[in-house]
C-alpha cells in the first residue's frame, strides 16, 4: 500500500516484545536522519505482551492526538472492537511515528485513513520544516522516489517497521559535542566551568552511539583449546571427514556377525521377512575376541564375538552389537597360577537385528557438512569447542577478544593490597573498590585485564598512564574523575592531550549520570581507535554502568552481532514498591524464577556509593522516569523489564 502511494519502504524489521529493543530500533532510525515516517504494526492491544505504546510514547517529543483519533475512528467504523486498540502517534526530531494494530485488516483500514486526502503527506512535510502548501505539487513532480545509492530495501515477515525515505539532509546523528568542550586545567581558577558543557543524552542514545563508534577487532587463528570460549568464529567450519570414520558402537557390548552382510540402506529397503532371515548369530555360546587378539581388518570368524566399548570400531564382517546386559559370562581365561584374568566365552541371551547399536560412517557428521557458521559465539558451556574437536579441527579463525586496561583515579584512594595511609589530619582515605570489583567481573567474563593501578589527580600522571594503556590494550576503563571537581581531569586529558573525541559526557540515568564514552586515535597501536569508558567513582554507579554500557562495547569489539551485544532482559514482577526518579533508574535486585514468572526483590538502599546494593544482585530493574502526570512509584506486583547480570535463581 505504501509503495503504491509513492513511498519507499527502506527497512522492514521484526522486533521482539521488548520495550528496550523497540526503543533502540526506533531511536536508531530517528537519529539516522533519512527516515521520514516509521510505522509499527502489532503490540497495541490489551494482551500481556502488547507493549508497543509503552515503548514508543515516552520517546515522543510532540504527540499527535489528532492522528490517534483518526486511527480510532477508522477502526470503530469497521468494528466496536476497535475501541480496544491503543495507538500512539507523534514525532521524534524530524521523524513521524505511528503505531498500527497487528491485524492485517485493521492495518489496511488504518493506512487507508492516513493516506486519504494526503494527511500523512502534509504531516511529513510539516515535520520536515515545510509549510505544507506545496506538498501535493512536490509529490506529483517527484513521482515514485527511489532510495539513495547503497541503501537496501529488505523484505521479511508480517510485522515490521516501514519507512518513507527522501533525499534530504538534516544531519540527525547521535549527539556529538564540538571538538573540545572540557575545561582547560591550565587556565586560571575563575575560568573553571560551574556547569557541565556536555549535553545529557538518553540511555538509548548512549547505547546506539557506543555501537556506532565501536568496531570489531581483527581476525586471527586460535588453537581449539578451552581458551577459545567467548570468541566469535570468523569462518564457516566444515567437517574434514566422516564422523565416525568407520562403523562403531554406541554401547558397551560385543560385535556380532550377520549371516549376510549388507548396508543399512539396503536393510531399510528389505521386507520384514527378509530382515528376520538375515538376523545375526542366534543366542548361544561364543568365543570372546578383543583388539589384542584380533585385528579389525580381519573378518570376524564364525563362533566368535568381538568385545567393544562405546565409540569403538567394529571388525570387518560385524554389523551389530549386543549389549553387555544381554549376555552372561560362560568361562574365563586363567594364568598358569590359576588366576582369572580375562573373559574366554560368553553366552548371548538375545538375537539382535543387523545394525542395532551401530553408528554408520558419517551418521553423525558427513564430510563437507557445515557444522559451525561464521559468527557463532563459542560459549563456556562447551558445545562449540566440542563440535570443533569432534570434526578434527585443531585451529580455527576467530575475532580477537579485547584486552582491557583498568585504572582508578583520585588522591583519596588506597589499594587494599598495599595500603599507604595518606598524610594529613588523620583521615586515612578510602579503599579503591572499583578496580578489584571490575577486574573480577571482567576476568569472570573471560577478558584479559591490565591493571594500571591508582592514578593521582595530576595531569602528567593521567597522560602517562592513559598512554601506557593505549599501547597495550584494546579498550580502557577508568573510574572517577568524570564530574565537576578540580581534580576531575579525564575529559580534559582525553580531548586536549590525547586528541580524543568525547561522544557523550553525561547520561540521563540513575546511577551513573557522569558516565563518559570517548575514542582516542592510536595510529601506531593495536587498532586505529581505542574506546575509553570513564565511569563514575561511586562503586555502585561504576558497576551498574559497566553492565549497561561496557559489556556491549566489549562484545562489539569481539565481533558479537549487535542483537546480542546487550545483556538479556526479562519481564519481572517487583515484590516491593519502588519510587520513581525524574531520571530512568537501574535498581539493583535479585531475580528469582517462580512457576508464574520472574519475581524481583530489591537489594535495599540504592545510594550510588553503596556497593553492597550489588551483593547477590543478578538483575537491574529498569525503572522508567517519573512523568509530570504519571505515578510517583511502582507498586508491589507491577511488571517491569530487568537486565540479567548474573545467574537466575529459583524461587
Amino acid at each position: 500500500m505504501l509503495t503504491k502511494s509513492g513511498y519507499v519502504c527502506k527497512h522492514l524489521v521484526i522486533v521482539p516484545d521488548d520495550e528496550i529493543r523497540i526503543r533502540t530500533v526506533v531511536l536508531a532510525w530517528c537519529y539516522q536522519g533519512d527516515i521520514d515516517w516509521i510505522v509499527t504494526t502489532g503490540g497495541t492491544g490489551f494482551g500481556v505482551r502488547d507493549r508497543t505504546p509503552e515503548a514508543i510514547k515516552p520517546l515522543l517529543e510532540r504527540e499527535a492526538p489528532g492522528l490517534v483519533h483518526l486511527l480510532l475512528s477508522a477502526s470503530l467504523q469497521a468494528t466496536p472492537l476497535g475501541a480496544l486498540s491503543r495507538p500512539v502517534a507523534g514525532t521524534i526530531r524530524h521523524t513521524l511515528i505511528i503505531t498500527l494494530p497487528g491485524s492485517v485488516k485493521a492495518v489496511q483500514e488504518n493506512l487507508a485513513a492516513l493516506l486519504n486526502a494526503g494527511v500523512v503527506n502534509h504531516a511529513i512535510e510539516l515535520v520536515r520544516g515545510g509549510s505544507g502548501s506545496a506538498v501535493h505539487a512536490q509529490l506529483a513532480a517527484e513521482g515514485v522516489r527511489v532510495p539513495s545509492e547503497g541503501s537496501v530495501s529488505s523484505r521479511g515477515g508480517e510485522a515490521g517497521a516501514h519507512h518513507h525515505h527522501h533525499h534530504h539532509g538534516h544531519g540527525h546523528e547521535p549527539p556529538r559535542p564540538r571538538s573540545v568542550l572540557s575545561n582547560d586545567p591550565s587556565l586560571p581558577v575563575h575560568t573553571r566551568l560551574r556547569e557541565s558543557p556536555f549535553p545529557l543524552v538518553s540511555v538509548a542514545e548512549a547505547f546506539l552511539t557506543i555501537l556506532k563508534e565501536t568496531k570489531a577487532l581483527n581476525i586471527y587463528e586460535h588453537g581449539v583449546t578451552p581458551d577459545l570460549r567467548g570468541h566469535v568464529i570468523a569462518e564457516d567450519v566444515y567437517a574434514l571427514h566422516n564422523v565416525p570414520l568407520s562403523p562403531s558402537t554406541n554401547v558397551d557390548g560385543y560385535a556380532l556377525r550377520c549371516k549376510n552382510f549388507f548396508s543399512r540402506d539396503a536393510l531399510l529397503r528389505t521386507s520384514a521377512d527378509m530382515i528376520l532371515a538375515k538376523a545375526t548369530d542366534p543366542p548361544g555360546i561364543y568365543k570372546v575376541l578383543t583388539s589384542r587378539t584380533h585385528a579389525l581388518s580381519t573378518p570376524l570368524p564364525p563362533g566368535a564375538v568381538f568385545r567393544v566399548n562405546t565409540g569403538g570400531p567394529l571388525p570387518v564382517g560385524a554389523d551389530a552389537v549386543i549389549m553387555v546386559e544381554d549376555t552372561r559370562l560362560h568361562s574365563t581365561q586363567r594364568s598358569p597360577s590359576g588366576e582369572e584374568f580375562e573373559e574366554d566365552e560368553i553366552e548371548t541371551l538375545a538375537q539382535v537385528e543387523p545394525w542395532e547399536n551401530v553408528r554408520e560412517p558419517g551418521s553423525d557428521v558427513r564430510r563437507g557438512e557445515l557444522v559451525l557458521e561464521r559468527g557463532t559465539i563459542v560459549n563456556a558451556a562447551g558445545g562449540e569447542i566440542g563440535t570443533l574437536v569432534f570434526v578434527g579441527r585443531t585451529k580455527v579463525n576467530v575475532i580477537r577478544k579485547p584486552v582491557v586496561a583498568l585504572l582508578s583515579t583520585g588522591n583519596e584512594l588506597l589499594d587494599v593490597q598495599s595500603p599507604h595511609p595518606l598524610p594529613g589530619d588523620g583521615w586515612g582515605g578510602v579503599w579503591d573498590t572499583n578496580r578489584p570489583s571490575l577486574q573480577a567481573a571482567l576476568e569472570g567474563l573471560g577478558y584479559q585485564v591490565i591493571d594500571l593501578g591508582i592514578v593521582p589527580d595530576s595531569l602528567d600522571a593521567h597522560v602517562a598512564t592513559l598512554r601506557r594503556g593505549l599501547e597495550s590494550a584494546d579498550i580502557l576503563i577508568t573510574t572517577g574523575g568524570t564530574s565537576m571537581g578540580v581534580g576531575d581531569l579525564l575529559k580534559p586529558v582525553i580531548e586536549r592531550h590525547l586528541n580524543g573525541t568525547i561522544h557523550f559526557g553525561r547520561v540521563k540515568v540513575k546511577p551513573g549520570k557522569p558516565t563518559t564514552f570517548a575514542t582516542i586515535p592510536t595510529p601506531n597501536g593495536r587498532s586505529e581507535r581505542v574506546p575509553i569508558f570513564a565511569l563514575p567513582g561511586n562503586p555502585a554507579s561504576a558497576l551498574v554502568m559497566f553492565h549497561v554500557f561496557v559489556i556491549p562495547a566489549l562484545r562489539k569489539l569481539g565481533g558479537w552481532p549487535e542483537s546480542r551485544c546487550r545483556l538479556p532482559s526479562v519481564r519481572v514482577q517487583i515484590q516491593e514498591s519502588m519510587r520513581l526518579d525524574p531520571r530512568p533508574e537501574y535498581h539493583r535486585a535479585i531475580i528469582r524464577a517462580a512457576p508464574a514468572g520472574f519475581k524481583a526483590y530489591s537489594t535495599g538502599g540504592q545510594r550510588s556509593s553503596r556497593v553492597a546494593s550489588l551483593k547477590g544482585a543478578n538483575g537491574l530493574i529498569a525503572l522508567p522516569a517519573r512523568g509530570e502526570r504519571g505515578p510517583s512509584k511502582l507498586e508491589i506486583g507491577d511488571f517491569v523489564e530487568a537486565i540479567v547480570i548474573g545467574e537466575l535463581l529459583m524461587e
